[in-house]
C-alpha cells in the first residue's frame, strides 16, 4: 500500500492530490452536514427540536476550523469522526423504510473518511517537502 502510494505521489504529483482531497473533503463534509439537519429536523419529538439537530451537526460543525485552515490533523480526527457517522448510517439503513438515507449517509461518511485520510497524508506531506 506505501509503495503504491509512493509512485501515485510520484506520477501524481503531490500537489493535484491535495487539491482532489480537498475537494473530496468540502463536497462530503457539506453533504453530509446537509444529511444530518435533515435527520435533525425529521427526528425532532414533541421536546426542544434543537437537541436533535444539535446532537447530530455539533460534532462535524466543530471540525469547521481545522477545514478552513486546511489543518492535516484535524482532517485525521475528522476521519475518525466520520467512521461514527458511517456505522449510524449503515444501522440506519436497517430500518424499515429507511434503506435510501441510511446508505446515502453512510457512503457520504465513507467518502469523508477517505478524503480526509488521503488530505491528512498529502497535505503533510508536501509541509514537509516545501
Amino acid at each position: 500500500m506505501r509503495q503504491w502510494l509512493e509512485g501515485l505521489e510520484t506520477r501524481k504529483g503531490l500537489d493535484r492530490l491535495t487539491d482532489g482531497s480537498r475537494r473530496l473533503v468540502l463536497g462530503s463534509y457539506g453533504l453530509l452536514l446537509v444529511l444530518m439537519v435533515y435527520r435533525g429536523v425529521i427526528v425532532t419529538t414533541d421536546g426542544n427540536p434543537l437537541v436533535p439537530l444539535l446532537a447530530f451537526v455539533l460534532p462535524l460543525a466543530l471540525f469547521l476550523p481545522s477545514i478552513l485552515t486546511r489543518r492535516p490533523r484535524g482532517h485525521a480526527w475528522l476521519a475518525f469522526v466520520s467512521l461514527l457517522y458511517f456505522t449510524q448510517g449503515v444501522m440506519v439503513a436497517t430500518l424499515p423504510g429507511q434503506g435510501l438515507r441510511g446508505s446515502a449517509e453512510a457512503l457520504v461518511a465513507l467518502a469523508l473518511f477517505v478524503g480526509c485520510t488521503a488530505y491528512a497524508r498529502f497535505r503533510s506531506r508536501q509541509q514537509r517537502a516545501g
